[in-house]
């Protein structure tokens, strides 16, 4: 038995209104991505990535994208994501752009560079909070991303 290895794109969806994630879904992305990937490297390029490419997981609240596709032709995927303006959902049209975080081998890899690269970004934010309401809003969120400080807040608050 022959097992096919794969490549774990890692995407961000940038949008201009965090409501219009609300509006995509699995399939969405999915024709978005493959409509991309034909305009871009025409029937052949599609043919590569239609093989084994899916949409693993999309989080509309974050807007969060796994996208799965062969190892040998995840650069023709990658390629074609900065042509995606927009993506179509139910007649709607979500203006939008993929900001591509990171390529992995497996969905765990990419789950712990997803966790480091929040971390990194609720960091980021801190510095430029207002008031001491938003520096501890930021500091409660930066504590909640590790399973230790979650369960010692737990203990704490009991």
């Amino acid at each position: 038995m022959v097992r096919f290895k794969s490549r774990y794109l890692l995407c961000e969806l940038c949008v201009s209104d965090q409501s219009s994630l609300q509006l995509l879904d699995d399939r969405a992305v999915f024709t978005g991505v493959r409509g991309a990937v034909c305009r871009a490297h025409g029937d052949y390029g599609a043919a590569l990535c239609s093989v084994s490419f899916a949409v693993k997981y999309l989080n509309a609240d974050t807007g969060v994208v796994f996208l799965r596709c062969r190892k040998s032709h995840y650069r023709i995927l990658w390629s074609a994501l900065p042509f995606i303006t927009h993506l179509e959902n139910r007649g709607q049209k979500v203006p939008c752009a993929f900001n591509c975080l990171y390529v992995g081998g497996t969905i765990r890899t990419c789950q712990k560079f997803l966790i480091r690269y929040n971390i990194q970004q609720l960091h980021r934010m801190l510095p430029h909070c207002h008031n001491e309401a938003e520096r501890l809003e930021v500091r409660r969120a930066v504590l909640n991303c590790s399973l230790k400080s979650l369960e010692k807040e737990e203990e704490e608050d009991e």
